[in-house]
Order: structure tokens, then sequence, then C-alpha cells
């Protein structure tokens, strides 16, 4: 029921950024071009609805399949524990943070690949796990551990829902916003031929505002991503009671070449890099360090 109400809630907050936005943005062109627009079939409400739909709708649809696209994606292999001992480890020390996260068992599996591993899933109690050959090669039982602690702190803080909504969110503000600007600017050039979009100048502009506006929403959605990351290595810790294990991960991963994951789980992974930079999913290692030494248990 929460997830829910936070669905509408923040479809409710969609429509009313996307409402005041265009308004402001068609204040700066003046009445003439308002009024043409008006008279052209501008419709504000049916512009919303697209990109509610479009764009609160694709970031759901990828949210729902994102378990099914992650095996796909890096090949990862469901496991139960009956593989071997490394795999029984493996799948114990999930359900023991799962336990203390209370949140449901979720899947496991392992794919061939660097060090890295990731979480996703639509819903807390039906999420996945997964982790390389290379980090379980790499980790010691203490690191991994701690490492799977930060993956099952992003399932139980709900980061994969929250990531989605923003994501969809500012998808839905550029594909109403640069088709604001573009009507916008179709009219004040005085394009007549074909309104409602119609002319080249709209569809350039449709374009070129897209891209930007989208830049703009990826550096948005990374920041976000950043801040979810300091709260899952401090998730680590509480699991764990400790910041050490953590700690020693990411230096160990700072020495790494972390391995590469799909655009739709890189947020997830617990990899990260040395230095920072404004498009990072991930805040560099020194500051990850450098948080967890501030680390004290929760109350």
């Amino acid at each position: 029921m929460k997830r829910i109400f936070l669905f509408l809630l923040t479809n409710l907050a969609v429509m009313f950024v996307l409402t005041v936005s265009c308004n402001v943005i068609l204040s700066f062109v003046g009445p003439e071009v308002r009024a043409a627009l008006v008279r052209d079939g501008f419709d504000y409400g049916s512009l919303i609805v697209f990109a509610l739909v479009f764009g609160m709708g694709g970031a759901f649809v990828s949210l729902a399949l994102s378990k099914t696209i992650a095996r796909a994606s890096v090949g990862a292999v469901t496991i139960t524990g009956d593989e071997g001992s490394r795999e029984r480890w493996l799948v114990e020390t999930v359900r023991e943070l799962a336990d203390r996260a209370h949140v449901g068992m979720p899947e496991v599996a392992i794919y061939t690949g660097e060090p890295n591993a990731f979480a996703t899933g639509a819903r807390r109690d039906h999420a996945l796990v997964a982790v390389s050959t290379g980090i379980l090669e790499e980790m010691t039982p203490s690191e991994l551990k701690a490492v799977l602690g930060h993956e099952m702190s992003h399932v139980a803080n709900g980061d994969m829902v929250t990531m989605t909504l923003v994501q969809g969110v500012l998808n839905a503000c550029v594909l109403a916003l640069s088709r604001v600007i573009a009507f916008a600017v179709d009219n004040a050039m005085g394009e007549k031929k074909q309104r409602r979009g119609g002319s080249g100048v709209y569809f350039i502009v449709v374009y070129l505002m897209q891209f930007l506006l989208g830049i703009l929403a990826s550096l948005v959605v990374c920041a976000y991503s950043r801040r979810r990351e300091f709260a899952a290595d401090a998730g680590s810790a509480d699991l764990l009671g400790s910041p050490f294990p953590m700690r020693e991960a990411l230096m160990k991963l700072g020495g790494l070449e972390s391995g590469a994951l799909p655009a739709s789980l890189k947020a997830f992974g617990v990899g990260g890099k040395r230095g920072a930079s404004p498009f990072a999913t991930h805040p560099s290692i020194e500051a990850r360090i450098a948080a967890l030494e501030k680390w004290t248990p929760r109350v």
C-alpha cells in the first residue's frame, strides 16, 4: 500500500511540476505565441498524459522485467546452495543478511565476470542478488559478506523502486518539456505550414532538447545514485555491526578493475573507481571509505 501511495503521489507531483514548467517556459515567448499555440491545438493535458505514460511507464516496465533482463544480460545462473560448498556459503550468508534486514530471501545467482555484484527486482521480498566469479575469487569471506550486506541494503531500502521513480519523473519531464520548447520555437519562428508539431523545425528542436535535457536528467539520476551508495555502505556496516569489513572490501575494489555492468544495473553494482565524476553512479572509493570511517551504530 505504501508503494502504491508513493507511486500515485509521484504522478501527481509530476503533473504539477510539468504544468508549472510549461507555463514558465511559455511566459518567455510572448502573448502572440501563446495565443498561436492555443489556436493551433496545443493541449497541456494530452502532453502530460503522453509524458507520464511513456516516461513513467517505460521506467516501470523495465523495473518489472529487471530480474529477467539482468540474468540475460550478464548470463547469471541462479543457485540453490546444493552445487558446492562455495554456493552453500553464499546462499546461507544471503539468507542470514535477509533475516537481519527483515526482507524476504532473494534469489541468489553467480555470473562469469570481473569483480562486481548487484541487486535488482521490483519488490523487496522478491529480489535478485548476483555476484561475479571475479569477486568470489578476490574477496575474503568477511569482505564478500560486507559486499552482500551492501546489496541487501539496496534491497531493504527499496532503492530499485525509488531509482525507478526518479528516472521515470525525469523521463516524463524530458519528454514534455522538449515538446513545449519545440512548439514555442516553431511558432516563434513563424512556421505556418503544419501546426501541432508538423514542421521540420519542431522535430529538430524536439530531438535537440531531448538530448540536452537528457544530459541534465542523467546528472540528477547519478547524483541520487551516489547518495544511495553511501546509504548502502552504511547499511552493510549496520547489518554486520562494523564498518571495517565494508571498508576492507572497498579498499580491495579500489585496486581492482571492476566488472562492467549493463546501464540498467550500474546503479546497484558495488564496484566503483578512484576519483569522482558528475556522471558516475558511484562516489569515489576514497569518499566511500571516508564516510564509513564516520559510521556510528544505529540506536
